[in-house]
């Protein structure tokens, strides 16, 4: 690394995106990712469906019990 940077001519906030979207990694454990590969596979889906799928439902459940 140099000692000092130059940053005279930079422009803040250049590449901020207020309306970007990130696709956050979610980790799942082994017994979750086998359960939910098999429901894919069950389906002819992907796992990525299935998982949002079932958060849905916990989400509608969630919702109800308010």
């Amino acid at each position: 690394m140099k000692k000092e940077y130059d940053f005279t001519n930079a422009k803040r906030g250049k590449f901020y995106r207020p309306d970007a979207k990130l696709n956050i990694p979610v980790y799942l454990d082994d017994e979750v990712r086998d359960f939910v590969s098999e429901i894919a596979e069950h389906k002819h889906s992907d796992m990525a469906q299935v998982v949002n799928d079932l958060l849905r439902s916990d989400m509608s459940l969630a919702e109800a019990m308010r």
